[in-house]
């Protein structure tokens, strides 16, 4: 099926951002009080809003995060961007082939706009995006898995979300396209093809993602 926009998530889908995160976030988190390992994380809070993550320790402890959690998480974040960052492999060869054939894209993350940006802009990928391009969860205050965030993107873009395919890695993530009515391939890069099951398929090196496209 030839779509009419295809919806890239960010983290670990356009950017290799999980790994840096996911270390930082399980490490704050342990610092905090709350012990969370690494694989933890990544099964937790992987393509999730940062509200889960307030939401998700309340829940368990009966505790709250500091007010400033999110501010020094990001910094951390954002620091080690700076440093190890990279595109995920193949992504950049997707995109000019996507701009040369004139299909419309854009990305949809969790992630804040600064997040997008700083990751963007690090990796060489922001040639590729404009504004009119970035969705985030802020824009829609409800973070994957809910629906909003894809429709919301499809709306901007005005392509029915029937005409979309979204681009993912994460389990919340596909559960949020598929509620969005829409296709979604799964990158297994990162992620167990069983943890992304209602995958309308699943791929696991970018570079295959041009023939899935056409």
């Amino acid at each position: 099926m030839r779509y009419d926009l295809v919806i890239f998530d960010n983290d670990g889908v356009l950017v290799d951002s999980e790994p840096i995160s996911n270390r930082l976030l399980a490490g704050y988190l342990t610092e905090l009080g709350h012990p969370t390992s690494y694989e933890d994380s990544l099964r937790d809070y992987m393509g999730s809003a940062m509200h889960r993550v307030h939401d998700l320790v309340e829940e368990r402890t009966g505790r709250r995060l500091p007010a400033e959690f999110d501010d020094v998480f990001h910094g951390r974040v954002f620091a080690a961007f700076e440093r190890e960052l990279e595109p995920v492999p193949g992504a950049v060869t997707v995109l000019e082939k996507l701009a040369a054939d004139g299909v419309p894209y854009c990305v949809a993350s969790s992630g804040s706009h600064e997040r997008i940006r700083v990751g963007h802009r690090t990796t060489g990928l922001d040639r590729w995006f404009e504004d009119s391009r970035i969705f985030s969860s802020q824009d829609v205050g409800r973070g994957k898995p809910a629906p909003d965030l894809f429709l919301y993107a499809a709306e901007r873009m005005g392509v029915a979300p029937a005409r979309c395919v979204v681009i993912e890695d994460s389990r919340l993530g596909v559960q949020a396209a598929v509620a969005a009515g829409m296709d979604v391939l799964g990158f297994t890069a990162m992620t167990p093809a069983d943890r992304l099951a209602g995958a309308t398929q699943l791929f696991s090196d970018m570079g295959q993602l041009a023939d899935l496209l056409v």
